[in-house]
């Protein structure tokens, strides 16, 4: 490991002489600048991990060399050393991001634990600025793969709904369509990008400890509460909260969500203060949260505070262009995690990829090559290593039109188009249901929000 730069800046060469061979004693490289003008030409030359500067130079006070810094963006750790009792220079130079003073004559026990402290904080925010920026990147907007119109216009969406000031966003599709992946997009497309980002799963908390859990707690706010707890509302302050799966939650929860979203102040259990936060809420859900409200197990006003921005995803089914590229995008990926040379599928294998439905959506679909590409041998998977219910050419139950005793769907002597099998289907279930989009959505095994999609796409209005 190469040793750490240390620039020591000090007109006094006597001090810059001692300061070096300290430093060097305890394992550091050392330059030095004897003026604020080589200091910076030094800076932009070497980019030292770590500055020490006195306050006294001859053509600027170190003060305003770090007042330059700062201007320019220079975000390397600083420690002044000052003349004995000037406390003005050391106030001023912490509020300019110093990280310490030292007073001279010099305490070189005090000065070696500034400079590793100051180090290690330097490594630690270096560290997280490097994990920051990974889950920048793989959470951005270009991320989620596809060349459909469906794709294409969930991109734009997400990129208009990160730069609003929108503060609920409602999330909708079946399991496994990406809605996790949609909500960081969001997230790390907005300006709230370095502040938090918190997920909860609502299904997986139990209804006695989410108020808890979202809203925080006092010390002695019941039989538990040992200590005070702060909730994910107030720990994600200027950041995001993502609540998944919203439509598990209690009716009692709902209305308390509510009226945190109407005011976005709450208290915590057992508190008496009004906490106010600035959180954006980003909800998702697998159901079609309009029929739960119609059957009375959402809340309706809560829908209609949540969905002012709607982002629905449909399932993989209905926009099967995007497999070739989830495909590549996948073996790509588990090439590099399996250290792996396969280049992509043979015609047999990608024809039955491409004919299967998908029930698990994307989820589904990056689990079967994680599977195939464990297993296969050579630069190609082939059918022989496709999970049966793939192989075997699994497809999803289609509603039959009555009156085909044998349970047929009978082609037309004159051919037919695969739209205009659907277009048909869709008539056909309308007109069972007599116009009612829910009932025909649920013959067709479908959600209501496609089944509106389709009829508007085959003018069945």
């Amino acid at each position: 490991m190469p040793k750490e730069t240390i620039l020591v800046v000090d007109d006094e060469r006597l001090v810059r002489w001692s300061l070096q061979q300290k430093l060097e004693q305890w394992g550091y490289h050392v330059t030095l600048a004897e003026d604020g003008a080589t200091a910076l030409a030094r800076i932009q030359l070497d980019n030292p991990d770590l500055v020490t500067l006195d306050v006294k130079l001859p053509d600027m006070t170190g003060i305003e060399l770090l007042s330059e810094l700062r201007a320019r963006h220079i975000q390397i750790p600083v420690i002044v050393i000052t003349a004995f009792g000037i406390v003005d220079d050391a106030v001023r130079s912490l509020k300019l991001g110093a990280y310490d003073f030292i007073e001279k004559p010099i305490n070189f026990e005090r000065l070696e634990n500034a400079v590793r402290n100051a180090l290690e904080t330097r490594r630690l925010r270096t560290e997280v600025a490097r994990t920051y920026e990974i889950q920048r990147s793989a959470f951005s907007v270009d991320r989620i793969i596809g060349l459909s119109e469906h794709i294409r216009e969930v991109r734009e969406l997400i990129k208009k709904v990160a730069g609003s000031e929108a503060s609920t966003i409602l999330i909708q599709g079946e399991s496994g369509t990406g809605k996790d992946l949609v909500a960081h997009a969001i997230h790390y497309e907005s300006s709230r990008r370095d502040r938090p980002f918190f997920a909860i799963n609502c299904a997986a908390i139990p209804e006695n400890l989410m108020e808890s859990e979202l809203f925080g707690h006092e010390k002695g706010a019941f039989t538990d509460a040992r200590t005070q707890k702060k909730g994910m509302f107030e720990i994600a302050d200027g950041g995001t909260l993502f609540l998944d799966e919203i439509s598990e939650m209690t009716l009692g929860m709902q209305a308390k969500l509510l009226r945190v979203l109407e005011g976005q102040s709450f208290r915590r259990v057992g508190g008496v203060k009004n906490i106010t936060v600035d959180v954006r809420v980003i909800v998702a859900s697998n159901r079609n949260l309009e029929e739960e409200v119609r059957a009375s197990k959402f809340r309706q006003d809560l829908y209609f505070r949540l969905s002012i921005i709607p982002v629905y995803l449909r399932p993989l089914r209905e926009h099967k262009e995007d497999i070739p590229p989830l495909l590549e995008h996948f073996i790509r990926h588990y090439n590099e995690k399996f250290r792996k040379n396969i280049q992509g599928l043979t015609r047999e294998a990608e024809e039955l990829m491409m004919n299967y439905e998908w029930p698990g959506n994307i989820r589904e679909l990056k689990n079967a090559i994680e599977r195939v590409m464990i297993l296969a041998d050579g630069n190609r998977i082939s059918a022989k290593y496709l999970p049966i219910r793939i192989s075997e050419g699994g497809v999803m139950p289609v509603p039959i039109a009555e009156g085909h005793a044998n349970g047929e769907i009978r082609l037309p002597s004159g051919g037919m188009s695969l739209h205009g099998v659907e277009k048909e289907l869709i008539r056909q279930a309308l007109d069972q249901a007599r116009g009612n989009k829910t009932d025909a959505a649920r013959l067709l095994h479908i959600t209501r929000d496609t089944l509106r999609y389709k009829v508007k796409k085959y003018n069945l209005e």
